[in-house]
């Protein structure tokens, strides 16, 4: 119904705008006074209501005309914006419409009007613009742009603004189709919305989350206010209003009466059980607070994480003393916001809570767990240091033991006392302060344990001499009478020594002291003219006493030495002591390490003759030489090796031991350096040692290596005869034969019927 009407009011619009037209060219035309303004163009602005239908029947939209016109021989031309796309015109001027117009995407139109001579193509006046003005209908619905959510506290005045929701509707906002208007749907009990402008307000002050936590409200935008609401284009969207806690429910107890056991031995700040508590409002809002009517030393409430309440003890139990407690506690909160209307009046808000104490069998308990005594140091004149004491609070009779467990203690215990006693003589510049743990014990089945510390000081007494710890003091050639040639300082490793004082202990006629009372005394020189070359050793002997009851004293020797120095006393060279003491204790080492010497000496010495003496008595018999090679520790050629020996003599010597040579000189006449070797093997082997020393082109001939020594290095030890017994009968040689082939020779050599003949190879 609504497209009909616009299109009727839309031809009545065009038919007025006609007849102006035309009644306004008519008194131009014939009205002298306009004569010098006369327009040839008679029209300025169409109107055109968007989405027309172009085609049924084609929509004239006006009537363009010129006064130059000529129906024969003029035709109009339209140029600009939707020319010949959107508009069109004929001959006659009548402008018509070619497509369905959007007042959203293009309101007007500028176009310029031309008219021509269709013969000689020339214009026939000026170009006029004018506009083709889209008209609005109602084409387009309301739209929300986004998604509303928002949140209140509960209990919230009335008319508290909530959020404010928006609609955009792309009709013509000056006309009834695009403005919009809003209405809310649902939710009206509680909420209200402005119906120009889409703010939410609350419409009460009884909002309680604890009843509903979360809204979601409906509402419609519309456009064509004041026309029926058949005709209107709506929209609608759904917002969100969540309801925050408040602090507006009273916290209370979820029962009445709480029980919970206890064991006496439980230490303080154990948690014994939970106070649940109830409350309507959110963990955050859970503010309770709790109060202890009795026992309040004992037992105390905190509130934990999930704001319930923590019963805590605060004091040791002692079933002995007291097997059980019974009080109340109450609860209340502060800080509630706007209170419920719905506040339940069986609310606990006080709870009896019953605690039994459990018996346990408790170790022994000392009468304190840190003990300090002291005593003096030095030789034990006091051996009694005090006592350590322990019960047992289970009064089960059992008989206490003390021990002390660390076996370096310099104390000791009475085990059925307590009695602290020294063991030892204690040293106060060792060790001041001595720690140590002592044990009671239970004797019974468990054996249960308890420790205490105690806390040994030693007092200091006078049992130290002070001594010198400083002596930079010396002698320039250059110093006179007077010269301070020294500071000398001393110490005491006593606690409190006090002010230490320096004196001579033998008067001097070069030297004099001078006592600073500050623990350093100066050594003045009082007669000069010392040097180098002639002076004598000067000792001056200084005396220190402290002034502990009763003082001691230390006297020390202090070499004062004569210097060659700078002119600004810089020692150059300082002449040594002519005698330096020798303590008793360094003199003994000395003593000691000299004897040890001669007597290594002496062994050394006796070793060498029993060697010499052991060879000569062997001798040098040709039927012994072959013993004496075979003890050759060198896996080489054996009797093969015929570059260095005459092996033929060992031979010879085997098949006849009457034919064994007499002279010491034939078997090395095959040796590589031929030499004159006579005398026992001793000489020989000096004598090839010799030559190799001194032979420097020669390679080292290590003769005693391999002559001298009875081969250690050799798996199967010295074959020699020479360290056997005299008779060779008492030796078994059968071995050999399990040594392998390299020993196969040896073997035959000794032979298994130890008899001189051997078998021939």
């Amino acid at each position: 119904m609504a497209r009909p009407l616009l299109c009727a009011g839309l031809l009545l619009v065009q038919v007025v705008l006609s007849v102006q037209a035309e009644t306004s060219a008519s008194s131009v035309d014939h009205s002298p006074v306009h004569l010098r303004s006369k327009r040839s163009w008679q029209w300025k602005k169409f109107f055109i209501y968007e989405e027309s239908d172009p085609t049924d029947p084609p929509q004239k939209i006006g009537k363009i005309s010129n006064t130059h016109a000529k129906n024969s021989s003029t035709e109009y031309i339209l140029t600009g914006e939707g020319a010949n796309t959107f508009f069109r015109v004929n001959q006659f001027g009548d402008i018509f419409l070619l497509a369905r117009l959007d007042r959203e995407k293009k309101k007007d139109y500028k176009l310029k009007a031309q008219i021509m001579d269709v013969i000689t193509k020339m214009k026939l006046d000026d170009d006029e613009e004018f506009s083709i003005v889209v008209n609005d209908i109602n084409d387009n619905s309301p739209v929300f742009s986004e998604v509303y959510e928002n949140s209140i506290n509960e209990r919230s005045e009335r008319g508290t603004v909530v959020l404010t929701v928006s609609a955009t509707d792309e009709d013509d906002p000056t006309t009834p189709n695009g403005m919009v208007f809003y209405t809310l749907l649902n939710g009206t009990d509680m909420f209200n919305i402005e119906t120009d402008t889409g703010r939410i307000f609350t419409a009460v002050s009884t909002l309680d989350r604890e009843i509903t936590s979360q809204y979601k409200l409906i509402v419609k935008a519309s456009d064509l206010r004041g026309i029926a609401a058949t005709a209107r284009n709506t929209a609608t969207t759904t917002v969100t209003i969540n309801i925050n806690d408040v602090n507006d429910n009273e916290a209370s107890f979820a029962k009445k009466t709480f029980r919970f056991d206890v064991n006496e031995d439980e230490v303080p700040g154990l948690r014994i059980g939970i106070l649940e508590v109830t409350d309507r409002d959110e963990r955050q809002n859970k503010k309770p607070i709790f109060t202890v009517k009795s026992f309040s030393d004992i037992f105390s409430v905190d509130i934990n994480d999930m704001h319930d309440g923590d019963l805590i003890l605060k004091k040791a139990l002692d079933y002995e003393e007291k097997k059980g407690y019974s009080f109340t506690v109450m609860i209340t909160e502060e800080g509630i916001i706007h209170p419920s209307d719905n506040r339940d009046s069986k609310l606990h808000t006080m709870a009896e809570v019953h605690i039994t104490v459990l018996d346990v069998d408790e170790p022994p308990v000392f009468t304190s767990t840190v003990y300090n005594f002291s005593i003096n140091e030095g030789p034990i004149k006091q051996k009694e240091i005090g006592y350590v004491s322990a019960k047992d609070l289970d009064n089960t009779g059992y008989r206490i033991e003390y021990l002390i467990e660390d076996p370096d203690c310099p104390v000791e215990v009475n085990r059925e006392t307590g009695r602290l006693t020294l063991k030892r003589e204690l040293d106060r510049e060792t060790q001041e302060l001595h720690a140590f743990q002592v044990t009671a014990q239970e004797m019974s089945q468990k054996g249960q344990k308890s420790y205490a510390l105690v806390n040994l000081k030693v007092n200091d007494i006078n049992d130290n001499k002070p001594e010198v710890v400083r002596t930079d003091v010396y002698i320039c050639e250059s110093d006179r009478n007077g010269t301070v040639i020294g500071v000398i300082e001393a110490m005491d490793k006593d606690k409190d020594p006090g002010i230490l004082s320096f004196t001579l202990a033998q008067k001097s006629l070069n030297f004099s002291l001078l006592d600073n009372r500050d623990n350093t005394a100066k050594i003045i020189l009082t007669h000069g003219h010392f040097s180098t070359e002639k002076s004598a050793n000067n000792i001056l002997e200084v005396k220190v006493r402290d002034s502990g009851v009763p003082w001691l004293e230390s006297i020390t020797p202090l070499h004062i030495p004569v210097c060659t120095c700078h002119s600004d006393r810089q020692r150059d060279y300082c002449k040594p002591d002519a005698q330096t003491a020798v303590s008793a204790s360094a003199l003994i080492t000395i003593l000691l390490c000299i004897l040890t010497i001669l007597v290594i000496v002496i062994l050394f010495a006796l070793r060498k003759g029993y060697q010499k003496e052991a060879l000569v008595g062997l001798g040098k018999s040709s039927g012994e030489i072959h013993e004496q090679l075979v003890s050759y520790d060198e896996e080489g050629g054996g009797e093969m090796d015929t570059n260095g020996y005459d092996v033929s003599i060992l031979t010879s010597a085997r098949q006849d031991s009457s034919a064994r040579p007499t002279s010491g000189t034939t078997t090395y006449a095959r040796v590589n350096k031929p030499s004159a070797c006579t005398g026992d093997m001793a000489i020989m082997i000096e004598v090839k040692k010799d030559e190799a020393d001194h032979d420097r082109d020669g390679i080292p001939y290590d003769t005693l290596h391999i002559f001298g020594y009875e081969g250690p290095e050799s798996l199967a030890g010295s074959l020699s005869s020479l360290e056997s017994s005299s008779s060779r009968f008492s030796v078994d040689y059968d071995v050999l034969n399990d040594w392998g082939p390299r020993f196969r020779t040896l073997a035959q050599l000794y032979g298994v019927d130890n008899s001189d003949s051997d078998s021939s190879y």
